[in-house]
């Protein structure tokens, strides 16, 4: 354990002081801008350092900035409340896990029919393929578009854009899971006569499983980058999508980075769910550890 959370720690302690560092040399503009306009002499080294640590507005805030304002809007607000970043993660969190179910599913039945019918891999997968090179900040809105139109609202057009950008490698994954048994281990089901649905629930299935957990976290991780930038569309419906657009709009960066630590912790945490939920399907399994 120790070996491991040095190599961690130390990253993360570098990166901390080059933030600080960047701190200040971004935001010491502002304070020999406001020294010059009063006439005042340029502050030095020692007085502009906590000066550009306590601006309201800064341009980079610093990190024990950025931590007081998740704290006060996590523990100090009511969850209900719409200042509250528990509130809009959890908005944020149900459009990606409904997303990622819903993409995740499709994933599995297209590699599965993939794997199947082999006119399918050459007629479906560049068009799965190529659905991934259409930037999603572009096909976002015109989803939102087209199903307001229809007058679907809520949380369904935010899951169908994480869907969109958790299915594909969820499918490059399966199709490779289900072509990994070897080629003796097929003859031998085919000797035993088993049927195609035997075949793949007794062998291609097992097969597969650790190619899903990894694609899965894949998956999870864009999963929640489509509904941040749906979020960021229909900014109304809350979420931290609609908090960093908020942010951005009325200058507040500390609240752009409170939001934006908020969505990687959320990333971390879902994806660090879906390597445990793996480790425990793997051991039931009787893989080896």
């Amino acid at each position: 354990m120790t070996s491991r959370l040095i190599p961690i720690l130390t990253v993360v302690a570098a990166i901390i002081a080059f933030w600080y560092a960047a701190t200040v040399w971004m935001n010491s503009a502002w304070e020999y801008d406001q020294a010059e306009r009063i006439s005042k002499p340029a502050p030095t080294l020692m007085q502009l350092i906590p000066k550009t640590m306590q601006q309201e507005r800064p341009v980079l805030p610093a990190p024990h900035q950025v931590v007081e304002e998740i704290w006060k809007t996590t523990v100090e607000k009511k969850v209900t409340s719409k200042r509250s970043l528990i509130y809009h993660a959890w908005i944020t969190l149900s459009s990606t896990t409904v997303g990622f179910l819903f993409g995740s599913l499709l994933g599995i039945v297209l590699a599965a029919a993939i794997i199947h019918v082999k006119s399918l891999e050459k007629s479906m997968m560049p068009w799965i393929i190529s659905s991934q090179t259409i930037p999603i900040l572009a096909i976002a809105p015109m989803i939102i578009v087209v199903l307001n139109a229809l007058g679907v609202q809520g949380l369904f057009p935010k899951a169908l854009i994480s869907a969109y950008l958790s299915f594909f490698p969820v499918t490059v994954g399966m199709v490779k899971g289900f072509r990994s048994p070897d080629t003796a281990h097929l003859d031998l089901m085919h000797t035993y006569n088993a049927s195609a649905a035997q075949i793949f629930f007794k062998l291609r299935w097992p097969s597969a499983i650790p190619f899903l957990i990894t694609s899965m976290k894949v998956a999870i991780a864009a999963s929640l980058i489509g509904a941040i930038v749906g979020e960021m569309t229909l900014s109304q419906d809350g979420g931290v999508g609609a908090r960093l657009l908020n942010g951005s709009y009325y200058g507040q960066t500390m609240m752009i980075w409170s939001a934006l630590i908020m969505a990687a912790a959320m990333a971390g945490t879902l994806v660090a769910l879906i390597g445990v939920a793996g480790q425990i399907v793997n051991k039931r399994m009787g893989a080896n550890p």
